[in-house]
């Protein structure tokens, strides 16, 4: 992250955190065997009135880095069910935060690549009332998300989608699919495909600032 960003400890937390000219709250959410540090490609440009943080997981990986679930079978996809703990710990967080630094907590925007963008998706479904906007990044719909999903449980909701076409770590279709969901819920989705693997594009970039932005 940027040098603005110091390296925390809060609470049981390890994380860094961007101090803003405003209120509103960024979460960044990490992909799998990530840490703390490995979002940073995605603050550059970003508004500077945002207070951004970015969280280490809380479940260690192998050989390193960590995880947003605890650890299951190798190769199976993520559920909604194993994310809540790490989701209502990131509640928690905010709460924290947002006291501890006279900030608005009630409604912050989320975002978050690979499993951080399937996080993403599922603290939208399950605390719609906390978050304003969403970007989910090279990510997906975890398990169970269709079971939990309502007509209007995202309505109002902006949610901005990028994916490559030629990601073979998790593919276009379950990007296409979590569009899908998303609009079925009632979300405005902005959806950014480009010819990359499982990245962000140059140009995908440009567009999820200028989500933020506005």
């Amino acid at each position: 992250m940027n040098t603005e960003a110091a390296l925390t400890h809060f609470e049981d937390w390890t994380l860094r955190l961007r101090s803003g000219t405003g209120k509103k709250m960024l979460l960044l959410l990490h992909g799998w065997t990530g840490d703390e540090n490995s979002t940073s490609v995605f603050t550059r440009n970003l508004p500077s009135e945002y207070w951004i943080v970015a969280p280490r997981a809380p479940y260690p990986t192998l050989p390193n880095g960590f995880s947003w679930r605890a650890p299951a079978a190798r190769g199976s996809w993520p559920t909604l069910d194993l994310f809540r703990p790490s989701i209502e710990k990131l509640v928690s967080l905010i709460d924290q935060l947002a006291a501890a630094n006279k900030l608005d907590g009630t409604q912050i925007d989320v975002a978050g690549f690979s499993q951080g963008g399937a996080l993403t998706f599922s603290f939208g479904l399950l605390h719609p009332d906390r978050v304003r906007r969403m970007g989910i990044l090279a990510g997906f719909a975890p398990n169970g998300a269709e079971q939990v999903l309502s007509g209007d449980l995202l309505a109002g909701k902006k949610v901005f989608v990028a994916h490559g076409t030629l990601d073979e770590m998790v593919p276009i279709a379950m990007a296409q699919q979590a569009v899908q969901l998303l609009k079925r819920a009632g979300a405005d989705v902005t959806f950014c495909e480009s010819e990359v693997g499982h990245k962000l594009s140059v140009d995908c970039l440009r567009s999820f600032e200028k989500f933020l932005s506005n």
